[in-house]
């Protein structure tokens, strides 16, 4: 009889920052973002550690996002729950150092946004790839940075820099949503 042996389940509440110390600039953080220690933006790409993490065999890897779906959330932390080996979901967490302008009460929606728009794709993985965001609307990608500070700030503190460090913001996610769509056709 076969056992199941659970090995280590992670859930990553992702910030895009070192929040518990004031929003300081990690690995994780998107480029353009203005944060401590990325004062004229953060001018290196976000990690994809889904990618990273998907390298890896007979891991369970999830992308979640509470606003964007919560059914495909539930399901996601089944499946990792279920899953006879390591598992990872990375949730995307609005903080309140992201500056968002209407307030934390609109967290839900622009958590929507950053999967509607292409920023934040949502899926799940485990030897398949499931891709679950709908094809984004990267017209609204804009939207998503102007609705908070962390992006809106580097036009005020790097005027000169601002339109090249977001425009590569939106062509990155571009691609990481294509890699995704391409790993879903792959048996």
């Amino acid at each position: 009889m076969k056992k199941n042996i659970k090995i280590v389940n992670i859930l990553v509440l992702n910030t895009e920052s070192y929040s518990n110390t004031g929003g300081q600039m990690s690995k994780a953080s998107p480029k353009g973002a203005v944060l401590e220690f990325a004062s004229l933006g953060k001018k290196t790409y976000k990690k994809d550690l889904a990618k990273i993490s998907m390298s890896y065999p007979n891991t369970y890897v999830a992308q979640i996002n509470l606003g964007a779906n919560m059914n495909q959330a539930i399901k996601a932390i089944n499946e990792a729950n279920n899953h006879n080996g390591p598992s990872i979901i990375i949730a995307y967490c609005p903080c309140i150092a992201h500056g968002i302008k209407k307030g934390m009460c609109e967290s839900i929606n622009i958590e929507k946004l950053a999967t509607k728009c292409g920023y934040f794709p949502i899926f799940r993985y485990d030897e398949k790839f499931m891709l679950d965001s709908k094809t984004p609307d990267f017209d609204l990608y804009e939207k998503f940075l102007n609705s908070q500070n962390r992006f809106t700030m580097l036009s005020k503190v790097n005027k000169e820099k601002a339109n090249t460090l977001l425009k590569e913001n939106k062509e990155n996610a571009i691609k990481r949503f294509e890699y995704y769509k391409s790993l879903e056709n792959q048996d």
